[in-house]
This record gives C-alpha cells, sequence and structure tokens, in this order.
C-alpha cells in the first residue's frame, strides 16, 4: 500500500511521523501535524541547523495555559542518532540517549497527553544507524499508560509510519495496533503532503538523503 493509498478517506491521522528507505537507498523521515482547534493550527514549523520545531504562527493568539502541547522540538539530533517526537518527550529521549539508556527507559518517564477528552498518544521515533525504533505512550480504556516499543530493520522500499488518531472524532480516536508498513517512494515530501486532508493540514517535514522538504500550510505553502 502507497502512502496515498494509506491514508485515502482519512480527513484527521493527527500528528504524523514516517520514516523508511527509498527503492533507490535514501533514508527518509518525516513529521507532521494537523489540527482543528484555533490553537493547534496557529503554528508552523522553523529549521534550525537540521533540527525542527513548532511554533507560533502569531504569538498573540495562543491562549492555552501548556503551550508545551503545541510548542516543541519536533526533530533533535544527538550523537549519530535522530529523534522525531509529537511533544516534549523528544527531550527525554535526548537525555536517555546522552546517558547511554534505551528509548524503552525514556518513555517510561512520560504518560499521554493530558488533553481530555482525547488524551492523545506520544508517538516517538529514533532513527539510528541501522533500524528505525518506534514508541508509543496512549491512554487504556482503564486510563492507564500503554507504553510500547518497536524495532524495524532498514530496508529498501519499505516506509513505517505512526500516527496519533485513527481519523476524525468526538473525542479523537486514539490510534490502535502498530506502526503500519507502506511502500517506500521517490518524491516522498509532496506524495505525503498531496495525501494530507487539504482542510486540516498545517506543516510538513521531511528529510529525503538529506534533502529537506518543508510545508506551511499558514505561509501558503
Amino acid at each position: 500500500m502507497t502512502i496515498n493509498e494509506y491514508l485515502c478517506g482519512n480527513s484527521y491521522p493527527g500528528r504524523f511521523i514516517a520514516a523508511g528507505i527509498t527503492p533507490g537507498g535514501k533514508l527518509i523521515y518525516a513529521y507532521a501535524i494537523m489540527g482543528r482547534s484555533a490553537s493547534s493550527r496557529n503554528r508552523v514549523f522553523s529549521l534550525e541547523n537540521g533540527e525542527l520545531f513548532t511554533e507560533p504562527f502569531d504569538l498573540s493568539q495562543v491562549n492555552i495555559k501548556d503551550t508545551s502541547l503545541i510548542i516543541y522540538p519536533a526533530i533533535l539530533k544527538v550523537n549519530d542518532s535522530i529523534i522525531v517526537a509529537n511533544g516534549i518527550q523528544s527531550l527525554e529521549i535526548k537525555k536517555a540517549i546522552l546517558e547511554g539508556r534505551d528509548l524503552e527507559s525514556a518513555i517510561e518517564r512520560c504518560t499521554f497527553e493530558p488533553d481530555e477528552p482525547n488524551f492523545t498518544p506520544r508517538i516517538s521515533l529514533v532513527v539510528r544507524e541501522d533500524r528505525f525504533e518506534f514508541a508509543i505512550n496512549r491512554r487504556q480504556a482503564d486510563g492507564e499508560c500503554e507504553r510500547k516499543v518497536w524495532s524495524f530493520q532498514k530496508s529498501e522500499g519499505v516506509m513505517h509510519v505512526l500516527h496519533t488518531y485513527e481519523g476524525d472524532g468526538n473525542p479523537l480516536p486514539s490510534f490502535s495496533g502498530d506502526p503500519k508498513s507502506l511502500v517506500s517512494e521517490d518524491n516522498f515530501a509532496q506524495t505525503l503532503w498531496d495525501s494530507l486532508d487539504k482542510e486540516n493540514r498545517i506543516s510538513l517535514y521531511v528529510n529525503e538523503g538529506g534533502k529537506e522538504t518543508l510545508f506551511n500550510a499558514r505561509e501558503g505553502d
């Protein structure tokens, strides 16, 4: 299944992480955000030395108490690893790597987001030299936090994706199951941007073989 086929008909997968290897052997990793509320839509991506941050499009419109839910480092580089995350758990993962700890120990110190009634999962990725490690912190029916980590060997032509929601709803239904494995494609940045619902997409960053592509809907891209 291609990314377009996978996302077809899903108007709200939420925040979205992808990583894979193109048929030609290029490393790809990507992060996308979507939004329905004014606070969620008031965001853009900014790049600084290959690291990615979410920031307000209009600072005067920030009207939530816990700004860490919408403003955080989304992509960080540490040692030979790349961290991609949908929240400030990226900093906890960076700390774990620097201390020689694994991803499991990093997410043990995190839970799902306190954005009742959605309780958005925290999703994370570590791109290592030989593999991709995905993680999720999501709320269970009894209110406890489920923490899971998956490891995938890098394989040409294969893409893995993980996102926060199964689709639109009220409350939003959390992503279920394991990360999905899809066909990896060239020109992935434009393909993914075009596959995201035009009414809800906000920003997308893709690194394909070192080439960075950034889309910010609020800036007319």
